[in-house]
């Protein structure tokens, strides 16, 4: 029997598709994140650099499946559109607060996402949920959850308008101190 050996197996990476925020739109979530490190919680928040809107979660996929994507990808033509930064809210499981994260407004993410879902539709499960919004934090506990979970709805997050000129194919290596992303290619609007 031949052995499998390390060199011989392929490093998959883990990657996403993701549009990225302006200056002023991360100076805001420091803001709303400042504000919610004022209630006692055993978490993370999302480090600024890191923050994006994830239109496609890709899972770990091989080199080969990469270059497929790349390729796909460029056939998306869309115009660029403004976003808008909305409410604050969390993600629960089992009335465990999860992720905090603030909404983000705008048809035209919802469209950009649809094309990428319908690009890749031959190599990814298109998206059952898709809800467009940036983790501003990740919870691994909080004593009181129903109050946290208001407090972190009823903080007030200044409406941002942003352009999306482009999205990015982008990997992420998990590390001890957080999520290390890298861009793979970017997709520019058609005008």
């Amino acid at each position: 029997m031949g052995e499998i050996l390390r060199s011989d197996v392929e490093k998959l990476t883990r990657a996403f598709i993701a549009i990225e925020f302006s200056d002023e739109v991360i100076k805001e979530v420091a803001r709303v994140q400042g504000a919610l490190s004022k209630w006692l919680f055993t978490g993370k928040m999302t480090a600024l650099e890191n923050l994006h809107l994830t239109l496609k979660f890709l899972g770990e996929i091989d080199s080969e499946k990469i270059e497929k994507v790349k390729e796909k990808l460029k056939f998306i033509e869309f115009k660029s559109f403004e976003g808008k930064l909305g409410i604050a809210g969390t993600f629960s499981t089992r009335g465990n607060p999860r992720i905090v994260w603030i909404k983000i407004n705008g048809r035209e993410a919802w469209g950009l996402q649809n094309q990428i879902d319908e690009k890749l539709k031959d190599l990814f499960k298109p998206e059952e949920r898709f809800m467009s919004h940036m983790t501003i934090a990740r919870v691994k506990y909080v004593k009181d959850k129903k109050g946290f979970i208001n407090y972190a709805k009823n903080i007030k997050v200044k409406e941002i308008k942003f352009k999306v000129e482009s999205f990015k194919l982008k990997s992420s290596e998990l590390r001890n101190n957080g999520p290390q992303y890298e861009d793979i290619r970017e997709y520019k609007s058609t005008n």
